[in-house]
């Protein structure tokens, strides 16, 4: 997977009002979002051409409307057709998506809380200890910068 970020176009600003939405994508959209990830500013027809399964070209500028909607994408009109580009990189959307579960079990009551950890620990510790190792050591990062601008 190719993990080059487009980020923002300088032409493009966002607003506060603008910012993307973070809601999970269906399966065509996130197999739209990766040809916008990959290949960076793409029209209908490029998106059209480069996904793995033909589907019709409506289809797929319904989709691409729908993501600029949403603000995942932005668009410009060169002549008679939109060119689209992502707002975020692949890796901002998956960290934004990310933290956006995270506090949603945060701001639940106690026992979410106390089930995210554990399903959290339990899966890192089943998978890999040198992660388990990493988490430890940005916790502790983490508890010196809280403790740092305490102090300030």
């Amino acid at each position: 997977m190719d993990t080059k970020i487009f980020g923002f176009s300088p032409e493009i600003r966002v607003t506060t009002a603008e910012k993307p939405q973070l809601s999970s994508l269906g399966h065509l959209e996130e197999g739209v979002m990766e040809v916008v990830w990959t290949r960076g500013e793409s029209s209908v027809r490029d998106v059209v051409d480069a996904l793995p399964r033909p589907l019709a070209y409506t289809t797929i500028m319904t989709t691409l409307d729908r993501l600029f909607k949403k603000t995942l994408l932005a668009r410009r009109k060169v002549e008679r057709a939109f060119l689209y580009s992502p707002r975020l990189s692949r890796d901002e959307w998956r960290r934004e998506m990310a933290g956006g579960l995270v506090a949603s079990f945060l701001v639940g009551p106690e026992h979410s809380r106390d089930l995210l950890l554990s399903c959290f620990l339990d899966a890192v510790g089943e998978h890999d200890e040198a992660l388990l190792n990493e988490l430890e050591r940005k916790i502790r990062r983490k508890r010196r910068q809280l403790l740092t601008r305490s102090r300030s």
